[in-house]
C-alpha cells in the first residue's frame, strides 16, 4: 500500500489523516480511560491488559495515519492536529460516557488549542 500524495491532492490527503487520527484516538480514549469506569474493581494488571489490547487497535491506525499526513504535513503541524483532535474526541468521552461536568474551562481550552492551530499553520 502507497501513501505517496498526487498532486493536487493535499487537501484530500489531511481529511484522510485527520479521519484516521479521529478514529484512532476513539480507541486510544476508550483504552486509557474507560477501565477507570468498568474495571475498578479489578487489578491493575488486568485493567493494563485491556488497555493494551484496545490500544493496539489504536496504533494499527494511527501509524498509517501519522505516515499519510507527514507527506504533506511538517511534524510539529501533524502534532498540533493530533492534539487538537485529542482534545476533540475526550471531551465528549468524558461528558457523555465517563459523566464529567461540563466547564466552562473546556471552552477556553479549545480556545487555546486554535491559537496553537493558527500559529503553526499560518505561514
Amino acid at each position: 500500500m502507497s501513501f505517496k500524495v498526487e498532486p493536487g491532492g493535499t487537501q484530500h490527503v489531511i481529511v484522510q489523516c485527520a479521519m484516521l487520527l479521529i478514529l484512532s484516538n476513539v480507541f486510544m480514549t476508550f483504552a486509557w480511560y474507560s477501565h477507570l469506569k468498568h474495571l475498578q474493581g479489578r487489578p491493575w494488571y488486568v485493567a493494563a491488559l485491556i488497555s493494551w489490547g484496545i490500544a493496539l487497535f489504536e496504533y494499527l491506525i494511527q501509524v498509517p495515519a501519522n505516515r499519510i499526513g507527514f507527506d504533506v504535513m511538517t511534524l510539529p503541524r501533524l502534532k498540533i492536529l493530533q492534539e487538537v483532535i485529542t482534545l476533540s474526541v475526550f471531551v465528549p468521552f468524558a461528558v457523555f460516557y465517563m459523566g464529567q461536568p461540563v466547564k466552562l474551562d473546556y471552552l477556553w481550552a479549545a480556545l487555546c488549542l486554535s491559537g496553537a492551530v493558527y500559529f503553526v499553520f499560518r505561514s
